[in-house]
């Protein structure tokens, strides 16, 4: 059976990575695509295990090489999602929980029609904005910018699958985890798992 992809998606300083981290310690099976940056890790981050930290010059080979699924450069730094890497797991069965942005969603969905989009909201804008404060990683200006994008991706969220408020991380992975566990009951993935099993 193909593993299934989870498309977690929101503004910068809603939790989704936090959120992430804490489902994935709580379902143990899920894998996770790790995303290629062309950024400098941030505070304590480990390359290979919050992103793959590549120069420009190699996120940009790798572009042209077609080898990611989504790519977006956010804030005059490059994401993106390896093809290679989510393509392995699902062809394993695996079922991957991914951290992209709206954009990379949308790219995702169109690729993998059956994957499940996710979004995070933050409880507020104020809160929002006082989250990215705290992080002090970035400029007024940035923080500004980042605010009047998660107004815009707020107004479309609709079009994702499901709608999680961050606004008790606890609630929040209890959330994600029930979508995760009712996807994995449907029916179609059932069937799927019948016909493998009994050949048919």
């Amino acid at each position: 059976m193909n593993g299934q992809l989870y498309v977690f998606s929101g503004p910068s300083g809603a939790g989704k990575s936090t959120l992430i981290r804490k489902l994935r310690e709580r379902v143990k099976d899920l894998g996770y695509s790790i995303s290629h940056t062309s950024r400098a890790p941030r505070g304590n981050e480990v390359d290979g295990v919050d992103y793959h930290f590549v120069d420009r010059d190699t996120f940009t080979r790798m572009i042209g090489e077609d080898s990611f699924v989504e790519w977006a450069t956010v804030y005059g730094d490059l994401y993106g999602t390896s093809v290679s890497g989510l393509r392995d797991q699902i062809d394993k069965g695996i079922d991957i929980v991914l951290d992209v942005d709206y954009q990379g969603a949308e790219s995702i969905k169109a690729h993998f029609k059956e994957s499940v989009l996710i979004y995070i909201l933050p409880p507020s804008l104020k809160i929002l904005e006082r989250r990215l404060r705290d992080r002090a990683t970035d400029e007024d200006d940035v923080i500004e910018a980042r605010l009047k994008k998660a107004l815009d991706e707020m107004h479309n969220c609709g079009l994702y699958d499901y709608l999680i408020v961050n606004d008790d991380l606890e609630e929040a992975i209890r959330a994600a985890e029930s979508i995760i566990n009712a996807d994995r009951c449907s029916k179609a993935r059932v069937l799927q798992r019948v016909r493998e099993i009994f050949l048919f």
